[in-house]
């Protein structure tokens, strides 16, 4: 189907927006979203005409260059995408010289280290359900991560190490998460996201604080609120903090796909991650502490409104 090449102007204040993030940026809050290449956001964060070719919307050429127009109003984004394979060095040269220097992005550790046994999926082909062998090697993820992207270090969030649920027991995960993260090389900052709540321990906390490394404050099915984990004693374990709002807590991502594809607009506003989340800004504002805070648009329904009206709401 093609698309109408021009629309209606859009009601979203794009310019208002980047002003408050940029100035947010400025005291060392970084505010973004999820991954960045969602038609959904077309004629709100990106125009519709900048990707034409003979007249017509070109979803190619929009997954080519649509970074360095999300980066007109964001100053950093999460790239979900390195959570799937090892990039090559050549991938990361090309995607550093098309984003503009003063965009900043965080990237998700390869599920090659963090993935304990492969899901039955037919993407993972004969791995599919069996042990990875990778599993919290350090030196594959230096060798094969960290130095490739040692060059664009200066333009790097946190690298986030994402451990889906899982069967280990609480103190053998966090004695393993513990060795690996003392194996890791300096120059990079470090954050983990856990999807077990029995793991958000004592141990846990103290682990992530001896090595600097930032516990991230998740909105996921199966974990606490973000208000909730910021309650616990010692939860801010570095001295940056990192928060993703991917998911109301109960719901699960098959379910938020179905409800809010194609990601157009809020269908449906969580008032609590959105108070918390101005709470933890606020918060972090105040200890003159680095925050990283990122918005799924499985949350809501449309990350770029729900942050919006999150920082809408903060004190100027």
């Amino acid at each position: 189907m093609t698309l109408p090449l021009f629309e209606e102007p859009s009601r979203f204040d794009r310019a208002g927006l980047a002003a408050r993030l940029r100035n947010l940026a400025e005291q060392r809050i970084w505010i973004g979203t999820s991954s960045w290449k969602y038609e959904g956001w077309l004629d709100q964060i990106y125009h519709r005409e900048r990707y034409a070719v003979h007249g017509k919307f070109s979803r190619k050429r929009f997954a080519a260059e649509c970074l360095a127009e999300y980066a007109e109003t964001f100053p950093i984004v999460c790239g979900d995408f390195s959570f799937y394979q090892f990039p090559p060095p050549q991938f990361w040269e090309s995607l550093f010289h098309s984003m503009p220097a003063s965009l900043r992005i965080a990237l998700k550790a390869p599920e090659e280290v963090t993935c304990e046994k492969f899901p039955k999926h037919a993407r993972y082909g004969p791995r599919a359900g069996e042990t990875n062998p990778a599993y919290f090697d350090a030196g594959a993820m230096q060798a094969q991560f960290l130095e490739p992207l040692a060059p664009f270090a200066p333009r790097l969030g946190p690298v986030i190490f994402e451990f889906g649920s899982r069967s280990s027991e609480p103190m053998e995960f966090i004695d393993r998460l513990d060795s690996f993260l003392g194996a890791l090389p300096q120059g990079f900052r470090y954050a983990v996201e856990i999807r077990n709540r029995e793991y958000l321990a004592p141990r846990y906390f103290d682990a992530l604080r001896e090595h600097g490394v930032a516990h991230v404050l998740s909105s996921w099915s199966r974990m606490p609120p973000i208000g909730a984990q910021m309650t616990i004693a010692n939860a801010f374990t570095a001295d940056f903090m990192v928060a993703r709002a991917l998911l109301r807590p109960g719901r699960f991502y098959e379910d938020a796909v179905k409800m809010f594809t194609p990601y157009d607009r809020v269908q449906e506003e969580d008032p609590k991650t959105r108070a918390a989340l101005r709470e933890l800004i606020e918060r972090m504002r105040a200890e003159r502490r680095s925050a990283y805070v990122f918005v799924n648009n499985r949350l809501e329904g449309n990350a770029p409104e729900t942050i919006r009206a999150i920082t809408d709401g903060l004190a100027d």
